[in-house]
């Protein structure tokens, strides 16, 4: 397995102000607001390492996705500064969409879920691995 890491060099760490139990759990629900849906974290894993994509050549890469709702991730996405959408104005129209700077920092954060969810043991009785 391919680690985002790999495909990408970690942004410099910001240095905010002390959380406290409420500020971290006000954070946390807005960056679950943020990310919810059930396609843009995988929307994500297609855009990283500055790939910029054409909206085809990202229904091709999750083909499980409707195009309605493969707009409206993007719309929300790029609504909450993640993604950027460039237009050319040519015959046929061309869209293309990468991350921004802020949606790129998302890459070792994501990182570090995955390797987190690597570590879980599995159930006794489970037939996963």
């Amino acid at each position: 397995m391919t680690r985002t890491y790999e495909k990408v060099r970690y942004l410099p760490e910001s240095k905010g102000e002390p959380l406290t139990p409420l500020s971290a759990a006000s954070g946390v629900e807005n960056v679950l607001r943020i990310l919810e849906g059930r396609w843009k974290l995988v929307i994500l894993f297609h855009l990283f390492g500055g790939k910029v994509l054409r909206f085809s050549d990202l229904e091709r890469a999750i083909p499980a996705i409707s195009q309605k709702m493969l707009i409206q991730q993007l719309r929300q996405m790029e609504a909450d500064g993640i993604v950027r959408r460039i237009v050319h104005h040519q015959v046929p129209p061309k869209v293309e969409y990468c991350l921004t700077d802020w949606g790129q920092a998302l890459c070792p954060a994501l990182d570090a879920l995955l390797k987190w969810a690597a570590r879980k043991e599995p159930a006794e009785g489970s037939l996963g691995p």
